[in-house]
């Protein structure tokens, strides 16, 4: 119920590739956003900063940038109701001061790594 509600607030903003009924999950696609410089990663990324956990990105493959979102059935109206206004924000985001995007997370301990150096020099042990 919570991930139908969610895509069916969500339909006007983002692209829902599968508009069909969903059992618990649906993905949205931001391949449309990559002319301006976002991505998948970048708004996940940005998701962090509003104390969200980040969703599965770039899943299923089929999806050119899918981002899933699961939202679990205990979550009440006011916290969908919530990431429904993150995730507009973000978009507004997107649209109006790019560099936030590609620089998030910014308001979290978590910080982004350089992803280039983390596959060119990978620290493998614990």
């Amino acid at each position: 119920m919570n991930a139908n509600y969610l895509k069916s607030k969500l339909h006007d903003s983002f692209d829902i590739p599968y508009r069909t009924d969903s059992m618990h999950e649906f993905v949205i696609s931001v391949k449309n956003l990559k002319e301006i410089g976002a991505n998948a990663l970048n708004i996940s990324k940005r998701i962090i900063d509003y104390g969200i956990h980040p969703p599965t990105i770039y899943l299923p493959s089929i999806i050119e940038e899918a981002i899933m979102i699961e939202p679990t059935e205990t979550e009440n109206i006011d916290r969908l109701d919530n990431l429904i206004e993150i995730l507009k924000k973000i978009l507004n985001e997107v649209k109006n001061n790019i560099d936030i995007l590609k620089k998030a997370p910014i308001n979290s301990n978590i910080r982004r790594i350089n992803e280039l150096q983390a596959l060119k020099e990978p620290i493998l042990k614990g």
